[in-house]
């Protein structure tokens, strides 16, 4: 079958060839990290999420932390049955939540390995943002937290920093999309039962672009929760040559506060360190 999950529309039978993305038809998983404790206090809690890491990405972002991955197509392969015993085979209980950290280019073979499946934690989608509407409305019967990246307004610096000239015009959508496919943020004990949580990394020399997104979030998206980021580190032969300026994240929070954007985290600058990136 003709793969057309994402916005890069290939059109390849991945069963023959590689899309975009680096990947085949089966689903590939670089990493599974138990009790995962690095993520916003409403997604890892006390007990740490089941992060599963899959491998390759429907960007090319040239700063990903995760490049090893992402970049260079490192995993194992699942079938959609193998998939879903392996997430069975977990003490679920034991974590704050199954998380699925940049799935969009397996999202027809998460669906159906996961279609009427019920799980006793919530299933958050950790995504680049770069997604369709018609799949987000399909994973919104599987998936419980819609938590994407909101990387870019400006298509000149998505063009070049992850080969998507058309990133804002689909993530924008597909935000409003996951938004209306989940209209309130319901928390137990502190913990995201359901809802949307939208990332921003605010990137060095792009505080601008950073203040655009907020507009539009604020704008567009019903009672938004959200996290401004800090912790862009060069990596990877990055063009951008340095770490954020805190003046350069104070403008964006002091921008976030004037808007009334209120709901959400902000972070220590202290996590732009290579201590944070997990070893594939």
């Amino acid at each position: 079958m003709k793969c057309y999950d994402c916005p890069r529309n290939c059109g390849v039978d991945r069963e023959k060839q590689k899309g975009f993305c680096q990947e085949g038809e089966k689903i590939k998983i670089a990493k599974i990290i138990e009790n995962f404790m690095w993520e916003e206090p409403c997604i890892s809690g006390e007990k740490g999420a089941l992060a599963i890491f899959f491998s390759g990405c429907n960007l090319r972002c040239e700063f990903c932390q995760n490049y090893d991955i992402s970049h260079q197509s490192k995993g194992k392969e699942y079938s959609k049955e193998e998939f879903l015993e392996l997430i069975k085979g977990y003490d679920l209980p034991k974590y704050t939540c199954i998380e699925f950290i940049t799935p969009t280019h397996f999202s027809s073979q998460i669906l159906a390995a996961l279609q009427g499946q019920k799980f006793s934690i919530p299933i958050v989608w950790n995504s680049g943002g770069y997604e369709k509407l018609e799949m987000i409305e399909k994973l919104a019967s599987v998936v419980d937290v819609f938590m994407p990246d909101f990387k870019y307004c400006s298509s000149q610096l998505s063009e070049k920093y992850s080969l998507a000239k058309d990133y804002f015009d689909y993530a924008s959508k597909a935000i409003m999309k996951m938004r209306e496919m989940k209209k309130t943020n319901i928390f137990k004990n502190g913990i995201m039962q359901s809802g949307v949580l939208i990332r921003h990394l605010v990137l060095p020399n792009c505080a601008k672009d950073s203040i655009e997104i907020l507009n539009f979030i604020k704008e567009n998206i019903a009672n938004p929760f959200i996290s401004l980021m800090s912790q862009f580190i060069p990596c990877n032969n990055c063009s951008i040559q340095r770490k954020l300026y805190p003046l350069e994240y104070k403008l964006v929070l002091s921008h976030a506060e004037k808007i009334g954007l209120s709901e959400g985290y902000l972070q220590d600058y202290a996590s732009a360190s290579e201590n944070f990136i997990p070893q594939f």
